[in-house]
């Protein structure tokens, strides 16, 4: 049986490696040289193709097996992530997306750039992009090598290194040929493979219990153990006051983190103006709305029909969940509905992480080139140079990634994604928004903003208990834990506006009036917007 299950999945997953290779190979045929080609598409993206390719771009294989996984463990607290996740959109839809679109060209440096002095603050935000990519990239890279023993039964690590070399491989191939247009159709492919996939699960789930949501439920509750506590909050942020204070700290981290993403704000500049932008923006909640729900059908319809027990003893994290699920929705082991909705699982949570990976290693490559190898130069690189560097940067990062990725395939990664929106909203989102609304913003508000949050953020995980201090941190040998939370966004979050503002009100330099108003009246008209 694991052999189907192995065989099944692999062909499945080849048919979307082959049919995005030949995707990524009919776009490189066309003219790929200048930057808004590479970066933006051409900027020909209609707004439904968008919205597509930012759900694709946002629902990763940590949100299609990670967050039913925890809410068929923990029950109701698990849904933190499903809310947190979907709520972050509305932050993007009113604040950022057309304001965005209509400041910037390809990066968030480009935003804020628009007024200040260009050199500090293009290497302070390209810095702080690339440092949230990797670390996202990373979680995305370890996910794919836990996969094969997941999934597939390759439990060696060998097994596990290959996958990860092949995924690293790949993205690299999908970005330095393809660019931006390449990596939009694979994320287009990727979000209806997913949502078909998910839209299946839910509706056999739903199935199984006649439609009666109440009795899908209780039937989680009863064989959780945990009665009723099981669909009430506490169970697992209700222990004490610090299991609280990590509760607000990672849904400050997962509602403000989205906003300052650097491969979703790369996604407004496919578009050619700020109208689609936010057309693209509605599109997308919609899609991501659908299946964030639909994740919390599957995570409770796992604890009713699989038992959090089950799902425990195959994964203490609970990320076989859903693999599982489908298993028993097919008819469970031995039977060819259950090894056909298996491998079909398998293959798309493998898509997933494909068309993700290649999606931020395009972001993380234009902020190489575009904000740090610019800035650098001094600019007297040609667009079409820039470009060059920013093939070779996907080339560098691709490497760093896969070799992050072998070092730590042993570890429990699942942090570095939570970190990756933390970072986000610490150092990208408070630049962002002075920028835009904030008269009086500087040249050193703008880098003290980046890393007065950029740093506490990565030094509080160093002294949390996720690096040392327990049995379940990554060292757990080691004990040099001084900060009680394993996400640093309660702290980190105020420290990025705290220090933006101070380095505002300390600086001698007088804000440019009539840039801001430049600024401003682009953002809000879309007058002089590329």
């Amino acid at each position: 049986m694991r052999v189907d299950h192995q065989m099944s999945a692999l062909l499945l997953f080849s048919v979307f490696v082959a049919v995005t290779l030949g995707i990524t190979t009919w776009v490189s045929r066309r003219r790929q040289g200048s930057a808004e080609e590479f970066y933006a598409g051409g900027r020909l993206f209609s707004p439904m193709e968008n919205g597509f390719a930012i759900a694709g771009d946002y629902m990763s294989a940590a949100s299609f097996l990670g967050i039913s996984g925890l809410i068929a463990l923990v029950g109701y607290d698990g849904m933190l992530y499903s809310v947190g996740f979907l709520v972050a959109w509305l932050v993007v839809l009113f604040l950022v997306a057309e304001l965005v679109r209509n400041c910037g060209r390809f990066t968030l440096a480009d935003v804020v750039a628009a007024r200040m002095r260009e050199r500090p603050v293009r290497i302070a935000a390209g810095t702080s992009s690339v440092t949230v990519s990797v670390l996202y990239l990373v979680a995305q890279m370890v996910g794919a090598g836990s996969l094969v023993a997941l999934l597939l039964g390759g439990t060696g690590e060998a097994a596990q290194a290959w996958t990860v070399v092949g995924v690293g491989v790949l993205m690299v191939i999908y970005v330095s040929l393809g660019g931006m247009r390449a990596t939009t159709w694979i994320q287009i492919v990727k979000a209806v493979l997913l949502l078909g996939g998910t839209v299946a699960l839910t509706t056999l789930v739903l199935l199984r219990f006649h439609g009666d949501i109440n009795r899908l439920l209780h039937t989680a509750a009863d064989r959780s153990g945990h009665g009723d506590a099981f669909l009430a909050p506490g169970l697992a942020y209700g222990v004490d006051w610090t299991a609280r204070l990590e509760f607000i700290s990672l849904g400050l981290a997962l509602v403000l983190g989205t906003a300052g993403l650097p491969h979703i704000l790369s996604r407004f500049y496919t578009v050619p103006t700020a109208r689609a932008a936010r057309r693209s923006v509605v599109w997308s909640i919609g899609l991501i709305g659908g299946f964030y729900l639909m994740t919390i059908v599957l995570g409770f319809g796992a604890a009713a029909i699989i038992g959090p027990d089950a799902v425990r003893a195959s994964h203490a994290s609970g990320n076989t969940a859903v693999p599982l699920l489908a298993l028993d929705l097919g008819g469970g082991a031995g039977t060819t509905g259950g090894t056909i909705l298996f491998a079909v699982v398998a293959a798309v949570a493998f898509a997933t992480i494909l068309a993700v990976v290649a999606g931020i290693t395009l972001a993380s490559s234009a902020s190489v080139a575009h904000d740090l190898y610019a800035s650098l130069r001094r600019r007297s690189g040609t667009p079409r140079s820039e470009v060059a560097v920013a093939r070779v940067a996907a080339v560098g990062i691709g490497l760093l990634a896969i070799a992050l990725g072998l070092l730590a395939r042993d570890l429990n990664v699942a942090f570095l994604v939570g970190l990756a929106f933390a970072v986000a909203a610490s150092a990208n989102l408070p630049v962002l928004l002075y920028s835009l609304f904030w008269r009086r913003f500087t040249t050193r508000g703008a880098v003290w903003s980046v890393y007065g949050g950029l740093v506490p953020a990565l030094v509080l995980v160093l002294l949390s208990p996720v690096v040392s201090g327990s049995p379940e941190s990554l060292f757990p040998g080691a004990d040099f834990q001084l900060f009680p939370l394993q996400n640093p966004g309660l702290v980190s979050i105020p420290l990025g506006f705290l220090a933006g503002w101070l380095g505002t009100v300390t600086s001698a330099e007088v804000p440019d009036e009539a840039r801001h108003a430049e600024t401003e009246v682009r953002s809000l008209t879309g007058a002089g917007a590329v």
